[in-house]
């Protein structure tokens, strides 16, 4: 009598087990779960509470399920070689101001929120010549007031020309290979959303992005910037999902999570220096390697 409570008590467990299994993952109809649910519940096989928890799982976690990831490109996904921190400390030394690389990183990442929220007020390809010159020009100044360096107009010139016919050249980050191949295994849509006003093909072909990414929005084939929610509704307009199913990961908070959460994603702060622990209204991650957490 016992062996026969317990083989009927683990038929039960796996009927249920795989019962619950199939529901979250579609694997039968509604008719067939509701069909299914009335026999077991009506049998005594599981109660009430159980049966909300199934019902719960499927219409609120398994309906938002996600199914594709799109990422930031600048300091997301490439970033620059030699890093910007070691051309500045190295332009600097030209002018006799010896400061260390490390020390300038605060700093840019200051005037590149401020260089980002300009670009986002007005596109920097919509703007006259003079005028995209006085922005560099004040993101240079930023950098030398956060580092606590006099900001004189002097030095701001002679650092933009010298900048200015630096040639820049852009990498992958090392955990953007490993990351986007497992993502792409897992069977996720990935995309890039950008804010640039100029074709990017030639270049995220060049870095090998092409073989993972399967939807680019830019700012300039969209006509908006991020943080406005259109360019983020494209994205998943193209990639044939729902905000609710899309994550979007950048090194922005406001351009990037915020714009992402306020179109119904799911934004995703990249923090590689951890410069942000203020920041806890949103998922904060050090390496792209962290993002299956979130899936």
């Amino acid at each position: 009598m016992a062996k026969a409570v317990l083989l009927g008590s683990w038929v039960v467990y796996k009927s249920w087990a795989w019962w619950v299994y199939g529901l979250a993952h579609g694997y039968y109809s509604i008719s067939c779960q509701q069909l299914y649910l009335h026999l077991l519940y009506s049998r005594g096989c599981f109660g009430y509470n159980a049966m909300i928890t199934a019902l719960t799982h499927y219409f609120v976690e398994g309906s938002s399920m996600i199914k594709a990831v799109f990422f930031d490109l600048y300091n997301t996904l490439v970033g620059y070689a030699p890093p910007r921190e070691e051309i500045h400390s190295r332009l600097l030394k030209d002018f006799g101001i010896e400061i260390s690389p490390e020390a300038l990183l605060r700093p840019i990442m200051a005037a590149d929120d401020f260089l980002y929220q300009e670009h986002a007020r007005s596109s920097l390809g919509k703007r006259s010549k003079e005028e995209t010159m006085a922005l560099y020009a004040q993101y240079h100044g930023i950098i030398l007031r956060e580092a606590g360096l006099d900001a004189s107009q002097e030095l701001i010139a002679g650092l933009l020309k010298k900048w200015m016919s630096f040639d820049l050249k852009m990498v992958l980050f090392d955990d953007v290979a490993p990351t986007l191949t497992q993502l792409k295994e897992r069977g996720l849509i990935l995309g890039l959303i950008s804010n640039v006003d100029r074709d990017i093909t030639p270049l995220y072909q060049e870095l090998g992005l092409s073989a993972w990414l399967q939807v680019v929005v830019t700012s300039q084939e969209a006509g908006f910037n991020k943080p406005q929610p259109e360019i983020f509704q494209e994205a998943v307009k193209q990639a044939g999902v729902k905000p609710s199913e899309a994550i979007y990961v950048g090194d922005q908070y406001q351009i990037d999570v915020v714009g992402a959460n306020e179109a119904g994603m799911r934004g995703i702060l990249l923090d590689r220096l951890g410069f942000f622990e203020e920041i806890t209204e949103c998922p904060r991650i050090r390496s792209l390697t962290e993002v299956v957490k979130y899936l």
